[in-house]
């Protein structure tokens, strides 16, 4: 009986597709693998032939990264492309492993949003905006942005504000935005806007922190002005 190969298993036990179905850490090491190397032979798939070359090593990771690429290459369906894959995915485990863990900056206050930012917008000629997502540490989760040229409320849609805080796991929201004026005092607009921010947060159950307006060397806190 002819074995099946990973493109005739059903596409629920397909390494790929349960990895993007369920995250990387519900694969094993052979499935991962597998995704890497693509195929196997015609003996055999790409996670059984992983399967087996794990097993010759004792199911060790750290033993599979000092197999030489000849040896590797001594398993049928496994050529010099797919044992140089092998390696270098060990190689970057092995790096990461030894890399420190980045340390998320802290944006607690409207100081620290400024000296975050303002390398960012001191050049602009025009007006951006940006949200900042934040744990409940305070820590950066993401800072993205969400216009350029313009913060009306046609311009920077709360809705996709909400839905990009929601999709990182956002517990604290910041709002910035520059004016290129220099002049930090808030117009009409951008206290709408804030307005809007705010009951969009107070719906998710998310914190507003802030609403910082940069300038080239100032800025602008609905916070500590007490509007927040």
């Amino acid at each position: 009986m002819n074995k099946l190969s990973i493109a005739d298993w059903a596409e629920s036990d397909r390494p790929r597709e349960r990895l993007e179905r369920l995250g990387a850490s519900a694969l094993s090491n052979a499935e991962l693998l597998a995704i890497l190397i693509g195929s196997g032979s015609v003996d055999e798939s790409a996670v059984d032939l992983m399967k087996r070359i794990l097993s010759d090593c004792n199911n060790n990771l750290n033993t599979l990264g000092k197999l030489s690429l000849h040896e590797l290459e001594e398993y049928k369906g496994v050529g010099p492309a797919k044992a140089i894959t092998i390696l270098a995915a060990c190689e970057l485990g092995k790096r990461r492993q030894a890399s420190s863990m980045e340390e998320r900056p802290d944006l607690s206050s409207p100081e620290r949003i400024y000296d975050y930012m303002h390398p960012r917008m001191q050049d602009l000629d025009v007006e951006e905006a940006w949200i900042l997502l934040m744990n409940q540490h305070f820590r950066l989760i993401d800072a993205k942005r969400m216009s350029h040229g313009g913060i009306t409320e046609t311009a920077v849609d709360v809705r996709l504000i909400m839905k990009e805080a929601i999709l990182r796991n956002t517990t604290v929201l910041a709002f910035c935005h520059n004016h290129p004026s220099n002049n930090t005092h808030p117009s009409r607009q951008d206290d709408q806007l804030t307005r809007q921010i705010q009951k969009a947060c107070e719906c998710m159950r998310i914190h507003f922190l802030d609403h910082v307006i940069i300038a080239d060397g100032d800025y602008y806190s609905y916070r500590d002005e007490g509007r927040l």
